[in-house]
């Protein structure tokens, strides 16, 4: 039987293992847009789950570690990749209900419920992703619980198939194999299965690799009282002749006495030393006998810990009573936005975007902020769409309306279409009408080498993209600007443009854009520049 213990210990070991993974997942990310957070965000929200449960008592029912970990992760959930995989813990859960311990039928069951959830949330499914790979995996666990009764030789098959199934996802996606990689999902889902059996199979939870250990130990720290050892010492020891002591793993040795979290790198020269403890000073007494120390630092990771708390709890936006009858929710990175989402009238604005997904969580703290009935959400990027779908069910005292905003453009022209005196259906309807109709064009640089439509994109290049699909490659991204621009427009039309410029580029550069735009079209258009400060896109171009 797969007992409540067992299921912590996974969740922890799957956490620690596609942590230590995550820039490998990254990697696999196809597309050149620095976008490449698949492994990131699964990582983040499943160690959202890990932090939950890691302090649950051993003889917990696996019910109840099942739903800690399934609440924790569906509010840690970011980026579709994160949602996706909350939704199969969510079904793991649901199979687990009122269960002080899982049988092979009951993992069988486990596995389906998670990939029947998973795929119900998407509206179309593609294969050869991750969803491939979780059907796969419920299908061979049914297969084996039929005539096996072994939890752990269910887990085994379901495994088994994902690997196989991952596998094959550059048959089912041409683009992944033209890229010679596997989907990034799927490879992120494989790894958290690894590190489950390696608890069912041998009681061994897999642990960080020791130099993401050092970085995650100190980022996922519940509480103050949580911290074992207060003080983090780094340090280099140039090694001399005549020092003491000379053998590095003896000092190794004695710091995993003291401490954790211990780093002893032994070069010709130097000792490059990390660890936490409570005794710094004999830390460095003892490290003294190596040779002399330069580079030293040493942190109170406890009052760091209060500090980062405290900015974190001023930064949390407080609950707010539901007194209006509408109030707006945005998601964007750069001063210069923010200001215009609350110019535009946003309650609250969430700071994310590329790269940066935002949790559902945050988004459910940003719905709980805002003081009206019912609340519009415009995540303005379309993997964030589903974290905050995540959250439609779970303000109670309010209505909460996703509108599929899926460029900042879009989220910036359904504001534009509210209309206060009409229903929250006709609002719907409205915005996402004024939404569709505005193009999008972002230039932004290529993070790794990639192919589209047979061109060839070096690393570094800068890319336009014309509503979403890579439609110019240069060097120069007014240039490129100009050229996305261009394509996303008629010059006989009456149209609005507005350049929005981001980090790296200053308001002369986007005139420069304007003004070869109105040298080259003799056209009917009003031109717009706005200071967004966005991240990671040079410009974000709208044309309505």
């Amino acid at each position: 039987m797969i007992t409540g213990l067992m299921f912590r210990d996974g969740i922890i070991s799957a956490s620690n293992n596609i942590n230590s993974n995550r820039e490998k997942v990254d990697s696999l990310n196809i597309f050149p847009v620095p976008d490449g957070d698949t492994g990131t965000n699964m990582s983040m929200t499943i160690s959202a789950a890990a932090k939950e449960v890691e302090n649950m008592p051993d003889d917990s029912p696996i019910s109840d570690v099942a739903k800690k970990c399934a609440s924790a992760l569906l509010r840690g959930a970011r980026g579709n990749s994160g949602v996706i995989l909350s939704l199969i813990f969510r079904g793991f859960s649901k199979a687990f209900k009122g269960m002080d311990s899982a049988d092979s039928k009951a993992i069988a069951a486990a596995f389906r419920a998670g990939s029947d959830a998973a795929y119900k949330a998407v509206m179309k499914p593609t294969e050869g992703t991750i969803l491939t790979v979780v059907r796969r995996a419920a299908e061979a666990a049914e297969e084996i619980a039929d005539i096996e009764n072994d939890p752990l030789e269910v887990c085994n098959a379901a495994l088994e198939a994902a690997k196989a199934a991952l596998a094959e996802t550059p048959e089912m996606l041409p683009v992944l194999k033209k890229a010679g990689v596997v989907d990034a999902g799927g490879q992120g889902l494989v790894l958290i299965f690894e590190g489950i059996k390696s608890v069912f199979a041998k009681n061994i939870i897999l642990q960080m690799q020791e130099s993401k250990e050092v970085q995650v130990a100190e980022a996922v720290t519940e509480s103050v009282e949580d911290i074992k050892y207060a003080y983090c010492s780094e340090f280099l020891i140039e090694k001399e002749a005549d020092s003491k002591e000379k053998d590095p793993e003896k000092l190794r040795a004695y710091l995993e006495l003291v401490g954790d979290c211990v780093v002893v790198v032994d070069d010709n020269d130097i000792i490059k030393v990390h660890v936490h403890s409570n005794c710094p000073g004999t830390v460095i007494q003892t490290a003294l006998k190596y040779g002399q120390l330069i580079n030293i630092k040493i942190d109170n990771m406890r009052k760091q810990h209060q500090a980062v708390e405290a900015k974190k709890e001023a930064q949390k936006p407080k609950q707010a009573a539901p007194e209006n009858d509408y109030g707006f929710v945005a998601v964007c990175a750069g001063d210069g936005l923010t200001q215009l989402f609350t110019d535009l009238g946003a309650d609250v604005v969430v700071s994310g975007g590329q790269t940066m997904n935002p949790s559902t969580d945050d988004i459910l703290n940003a719905v709980l902020a805002t003081p009206a009935k019912t609340v519009f959400v415009l995540p303005n990027n379309k993997n964030i769409i589903m974290a905050a779908q995540q959250a439609v069910t779970m303000a109670n005292d309010r209505k909460i309306i996703v509108l599929e905003t899926k460029t900042i453009p879009q989220g910036i022209s359904a504001m534009l279409g509210f209309d206060e005196s009409v229903s929250p259906d006709e609002n719907v309807e409205a915005m996402m009408d004024m939404a569709s109709a505005t193009q999008t064009g972002m230039v932004t640089f290529a993070a790794r080498d990639s192919e589209v439509n047979g061109q060839p994109i070096r690393q570094g290049q800068i890319m336009g993209l014309v509503n979403g699909s890579i439609d110019a490659v240069g060097e120069d991204k007014e240039q490129i600007a100009f050229e996305s621009t261009a394509k996303m427009f008629d010059p006989d039309v009456n149209s609005l443009i507005t350049i929005i410029y981001g980090d790296g580029v200053t308001e002369s550069d986007a005139q420069k854009v304007e003004a070869m735009l109105t040298e080259k079209y003799d056209m009917a258009a009003e031109i717009s520049i706005i200071d967004g400060g966005q991240p990671i896109y040079y410009y974000i171009v709208s044309v309505e």
